[in-house]
């Protein structure tokens, strides 16, 4: 039912069929993303796919899709693999009972891995550091209410360019600017995303991406594909470390399948407990848990009339807890997944759905899976008893503060 900020209509959708509504039948009246949204990140990844709309998008939207489809998960599952297993080999060398962060143990393993999947390369420790803490340091001094909005400014007002936000987006930029480069030079790997673009021509122009727009694509693939999956990755920890049954069935499914050795993409469809786990921890801890569009004309969502630019929000954390739409909905019930999809197909929303569903959610489950299966294999992670964990949203949703876990390498290896 719609209500009002000041003079702005705001509906929160939590029915699948007004879901359906907004994001597949219409979803040409609700392709652009909140105002709040587009003025929180414009700075960091101006006109890049996350953000963008109308011919854009569309053109972003097939360029990048084509870099992150499935065909091309042949090609950067093994990378994915080898980064993980690296990180195995440092917990190894840490030895059992290592105290470290889950959230930038996994955020830095993500960055890796997008680095060597954007860029064909190594980023390097210091360098995927430097991206983490940017990216960490601009969620803390954003802010997703853009009061102007609500106060009849239709595209918000630009957020002011304060000192600490210049240095965060200047330490993202300043790392991939330098990749970019790279290959501009020529010295590039031809089978990375970023040479895949660099190919592309905007038909509007018959011309290349110049060397802002690269890094504008750059900087949203880094997002959301370190920023999503690193957030998932550490929840999964935590909902393991506090259900040893989920974890002992998610050992006995590696050790059958892997058999001690290190999973590959063929191996991905018979892992079928590991990647309900991930679908489950996406239902429990969405790491986007506010979808927020903005309608382009009047509408009507079922029997309540929509405003011309009014807000209309999805809100998975919501959604996915709906006891109307999910049996024991705050249970952590991987089986749920395991032979049927919800009954309601769209109470399940974790990278949105129909045309603006996230271009790389194939690549982000794959890898997700093929994390959680290399790393399972050989560790348990625990959460101490009297951690006190506490989601927070900001551009993606994380344990405030992190996650300590202590590590400890399996002795019940099959």
């Amino acid at each position: 039912m719609p209500t009002r900020i000041f003079g702005r209509q705001v509906t929160i959708l939590n029915n699948p069929h007004a879901i359906q509504h907004v994001m597949v039948k219409n979803h040409d009246n609700y392709e652009r993303k909140a105002p709040q949204q587009r003025r929180a990140l414009e700075q960091l990844l101006g006109d890049g796919l996350f953000i963008s709309d109308g011919e854009t998008w569309q053109f972003r939207r097939r360029e990048v899709a084509a870099t992150v489809h499935r065909r091309k998960l042949d090609i950067f599952a093994p990378v994915m693999v080898d980064a993980t297993e690296e990180l195995a080999q440092h917990w190894h060398q840490m030895g059992d009972g290592a105290q470290v962060d889950a959230l930038v143990e996994m955020a830095d393993l993500t960055a890796e891995i997008i680095a060597r999947a954007v860029f064909g390369s190594k980023l390097g420790r210091d360098k995927t550091l430097e991206v983490i803490q940017g990216f960490t340091d601009y969620q803390k001094v954003v802010n997703q209410i853009n009061v102007a909005y609500f106060l009849g400014a239709d595209d918000g007002w630009p957020l002011f360019p304060g000192p600490r936000r210049r240095a965060s987006i200047a330490r993202v930029h300043r790392v991939i600017d330098e990749l970019i480069a790279h290959h501009l030079s020529g010295r590039g790997d031809p089978n990375s995303m970023i040479a895949m673009l660099m190919k592309s021509v905007d038909p509007r122009t018959d011309k290349p991406m110049t060397p802002v727009e690269l890094r504008n694509e750059a900087a949203t693939i880094f997002m959301a594909g370190h920023e999503t999956t690193a957030a998932t990755l550490t929840w999964a920890w935590y909902l393991l470390s506090r259900a040893e049954w989920a974890e002992d069935q998610l050992h006995r499914e590696l050790d059958e399948v892997l058999g001690g050795r290190a999973p590959t993409l063929a191996d991905v469809p018979r892992l079928k407990y590991t990647r309900a786990i991930i679908d489950e921890t996406l239902r429990l801890y969405p790491p986007v848990p506010i979808l927020g569009r903005q309608a382009k004309e009047a509408d009507m969502i079922g029997e309540f009339p929509i405003d011309a630019k009014s807000l209309v929000l999805v809100i998975p954390w919501l959604l996915h807890r709906h006891e109307e739409f999910w049996e024991r909905p705050h249970n952590f019930e991987p089986d749920r997944f395991l032979e049927k999809r919800p009954k309601f197909p769209f109470a399940y929303t974790p990278f949105a759905v129909g045309p603006r569903v996230c271009a790389g959610t194939a690549f982000g489950q794959v890898e997700a899976v093929l994390c959680l299966a290399t790393l399972a294999q050989q560790f348990r992670v625990r959460v101490p008893e009297d951690a006190n964990v506490v989601p927070q949203c900001r551009l993606t949703l994380r344990p405030r503060g992190g996650l300590p876990v202590t590590i400890h390498p399996r002795r019940d290896r099959g």
